[in-house]
């Protein structure tokens, strides 16, 4: 998996009971969001057509946290790896599939429950960008990570030159928090602008 050195960068320790409460619902989770949005948890039998979505240089170009390189295997152990995150209560892999059966988007959440932390990422095909859907689907995706999961913090990254991103997250209300360099497993690297909202400053702009 990627390392995420150095985010969040607000560290507010979580209570033991706290912490123990947001591994208790991220290990109890089976989808994103509170229903009929045809998401679901990525197995490792998805793993050839999910791959194929992620072929797309569209799609995978971006982003920084998919394995390289990006084959049928590398795509199955990234699904079997998140698996093993869901049991410990820290990290969540979900598909979302479209009106014939066919993946339209995934959401990969990394979870810090010492801080009562978390970071929403993923992508949706490109056919589907450009329509509200991206944003819609953030909007809700973060109110559940706050309910459901039971965070007190959102943090987030994007590449420098990710302006859909940049824009969105200011959209929302997201603070501006600097720059950190993203480690992949091979070693390669990338810059990364991060973002953060607490669950307070979530609800004040956009209710509980």
């Amino acid at each position: 998996m990627t390392e995420k050195h150095g985010i969040p960068i607000t560290r507010q320790a979580a209570t033991a009971e706290k912490a123990a409460e947001i591994r208790a619902a991220v290990a109890r989770t089976t989808t994103l969001g509170s229903g009929g949005d045809s998401s679901r948890l990525a197995t490792p039998e998805d793993a050839a057509r999910f791959h194929a979505f992620l072929e797309d240089p569209r799609i995978h170009a971006p982003i920084y946290t998919l394995p390289r390189p990006l084959t049928v295997e590398s795509v199955r152990a990234f699904i079997a790896g998140h698996q093993r995150e869901r049991e410990l209560g820290t990290g969540l892999l979900f598909l979302s599939f479209d009106e014939a059966g066919r993946i339209s988007g995934y959401s990969d959440l990394c979870l810090w429950p010492e801080w009562a932390a978390g970071e929403l990422g993923g992508a949706i095909h490109p056919d589907r960008q450009g329509q509200r859907q991206g944003s819609t689907g953030a909007r809700q995706s973060f109110a559940w990570m706050f309910t459901h999961l039971g965070l007190d913090l959102i943090c987030e990254t994007a590449a420098p030159d990710n302006i859909r991103t940049a824009q969105l997250l200011d959209h929302l209300g997201f603070r501006r928090m600097g720059e950190i360099v993203s480690q992949r497993p091979d070693g390669t690297t990338r810059p990364s602008l991060v973002w953060e909202i607490t669950r307070a400053e979530w609800e004040e702009q956009h209710g509980a």
